[in-house]
């Protein structure tokens, strides 16, 4: 089994149990039963790994227990359950674990499970526990995590930094002549080089390729003239996460029309992250971006939300998005991100991380948002 252990104060841990508990009361739930994964993360300092065997930890307003088969127990050892007050209850294969949880919950009234726990779990635990009524933790849960304290802001900077200096290196890698893999690969050490554990993702997208902002990497060789969109990020020992996008040119763009648009994108970008602070809404961010890249003709390009929020997710709450009424409040952190995407042509994306503070907002990568121009 792989249980990732992140480098977090046990106090903190501590703080966010306590938290956890206060928040289920607030909402009127009785226990919450939290799936191997970032949530198990966020509470426990483990990530944990879900398979046919339920692992969980069970959290009551008494006590927490971390339920898990005792074969999969040595890889926990490294979570900070003593000093956190956590319980380890291990089984064994032919006895019940879910009659376990039933008898740690006894006669719960509402339980919250987590959002990722697999159905077999689900549908077992409710069989364990016909009386009670099952609801997702994740708005429980969520909310917590959708406000950063500031170890997490720490984090975030740190592995914001850690992802603009691999952009910086990138004239080391883009030119000419190479595919988008081999770019790719390079990108992938790099961003291990400089800091972080792991490449969560590396898109290069040349060309038309660019024009898909999910593209990923292909064998198309990067061509004179193409403007190449480049979304990188990774986890750092702390568990939080980078993402940053910049769009880069491979010699003078080939189309005459890249660098007005690309100057389109660039003011959208700075009014959307200018406009951020405490008591704005999601959908308000999301339209003052858009709004410019609408009316410069471009509407119809612009075909995803402005951002999503990041922490040990990459993708988490709040979303930036219209529709999302969501006041923003001090701690939550999320990308800017607007795009402009001309299908067979080329696109372009401008992402960075910001975090709300007491009086506005504050980005964490500090790369410029120029269009770079390298040597063919």
């Amino acid at each position: 089994m792989s249980t990732t252990a992140l480098s977090l104060d046990p106090a903190l841990l501590r703080a966010r149990l306590d938290k956890a508990r206060a928040a289920a009361a607030a909402a009127g739930v009785d226990a919450l039963v939290i799936a191997p994964g970032t949530d198990l993360a966020y509470l426990l300092g483990a990530t944990g790994q879900s398979f046919e065997r339920l692992s969980c930890l069970v959290v009551t307003a008494g006590e927490a227990v971390l339920v898990v088969p005792k074969l999969e127990a040595p890889g926990y050892a490294a979570a900070p359950t003593e000093a956190l007050g956590v319980r380890v209850a291990t089984w064994v294969d032919g006895e019940d674990p879910y009659a376990l949880v039933a008898g740690l919950l006894g006669d719960a009234g509402q339980v919250a499970v987590g959002d990722v726990l697999p159905a077999l779990h689900v549908l077992a635990l409710r069989d364990a526990l016909p009386a009670a009524r099952q609801v997702l933790a994740g708005p429980v849960i969520g909310e917590l995590r959708m406000r950063k304290d500031a170890a997490e802001v720490d984090a975030l900077h740190k592995a914001g930094a850690a992802i603009d200096r691999v952009h910086a290196r990138m004239g080391e890698w883009l030119r000419a002549g190479r595919t988008e893999r081999e770019v790719g690969a390079d990108i992938a050490a790099a961003i291990v080089e400089e800091g972080h554990v792991a490449a969560e993702f590396v898109i290069v997208g040349s060309g038309p390729n660019g024009a898909s902002p999910h593209h990923d990497l292909s064998d198309r060789v990067i061509e004179a003239g193409d403007v190449v969109v480049v979304d990188i990020g990774g986890p750092i020992a702390e568990g939080y996460n980078s993402d940053s996008t910049r769009t880069y040119a491979v010699g003078e763009p080939r189309d005459a029309d890249v660098r007005e648009t690309y100057a389109v994108l660039q003011r959208a970008q700075r009014a959307a992250v200018d406009f951020i602070r405490p008591g704005v809404t999601a959908e308000q961010v999301d339209a003052v971006g858009r709004e410019i890249i609408a009316e410069a003709g471009f509407g119809e390009f612009f075909i995803h939300r402005t951002g999503h929020g990041i922490g040990l997710d990459v993708h988490e709450h709040p979303y930036i998005v219209a529709g999302n009424p969501l006041v923003l409040e001090e701690g939550m952190a999320f990308s800017v991100e607007p795009g402009i995407y001309q299908p067979g042509r080329w696109g372009a994306r401008i992402e960075d991380i910001v975090v709300v503070t007491a009086d506005g907002v504050e980005p964490v990568n500090t790369r410029p948002h120029d269009l770079v121009v390298f040597p063919a």
